[in-house]
């Protein structure tokens, strides 16, 4: 009686694993159906690009930035306070 048990109580957790695999499945399909396609997204793991920022070049030292962090001084653009001042 308890090999019936065994075996019955095996059954059902395969059945189980193997629903609880198709569900999640499932869920990646529509969540993928869901997003734009991104091209540079590793096979397997969909991941959303940030949103670009424009990037602005430094005056005096060249180095490209974002333009969130822009300082403005004498009509160009600096990356930093310390070189609109010099």
């Amino acid at each position: 009686m308890t090999r019936v048990l065994f075996w019955l109580a095996l059954v059902f957790l395969v059945l189980f694993a193997i629903r609880s695999k198709i569900r999640g499945m499932q869920q990646r399909a529509r969540a993928q159906q869901q997003q734009p396609p991104n091209p540079y997204a590793p096979p397997g793991r969909p991941q959303q690009l940030p949103d670009a920022e424009l990037m602005l070049c430094c005056a005096h030292c060249g180095v490209y930035y974002p333009a969130s962090e822009n300082v403005q001084a004498k009509g160009h653009d600096y990356c930093s306070h310390a070189h609109a001042t010099l």
